[in-house]
């Protein structure tokens, strides 16, 4: 590996997602706070963990994680993309595995905008006849 090392960035949402991963422990420091205080469900927890179970990389990288902007689970997942990128960028053969479970994948889903002349993003005014 590298003397520096490998970063990436993660989308969902709104959420923005920005990963450093270094050889460790499997130490994961999200906002500077472990991440199991800031994920507080099991649930977004193994959302974190999965490309690293995919890879059978547990406990061998320690990441850094900056997360701003959505909600919890957005965070989770924009945090699980960077992830994945940033394995990827470590060994292209991880790329083979974290690619078929999807993690690759920016999700495109966005909440659309509110349209001027009505009330919400597809909702209408109630139309009067007389």
């Amino acid at each position: 590996m590298s003397t520096t090392s490998p970063s990436a960035t993660g989308r969902r949402k709104t959420a923005v997602s920005r990963v450093w991963l270094t050889e460790g422990t499997g130490q994961i420091i999200i906002n500077s706070r472990p991440f199991e205080d800031y994920l507080p469900t099991i649930e977004l927890q193994n959302a974190i963990l999965a490309p690293f179970q995919a890879t059978s990389l547990t406990n061998k990288y320690d990441v850094n994680v900056v997360v701003k902007g959505g909600g919890i689970h957005a965070q989770a997942v924009s945090i699980r993309h960077a992830i994945s990128r940033s394995l990827t960028q470590v060994d292209p053969e991880n790329r083979k595995v974290i690619k078929p479970l999807g993690f690759l994948t920016r999700d495109p889903r966005m909440k659309e905008r509110k349209k001027s002349g009505q009330p919400g993003a597809r909702k209408r005014f109630q139309f009067s006849k007389r």
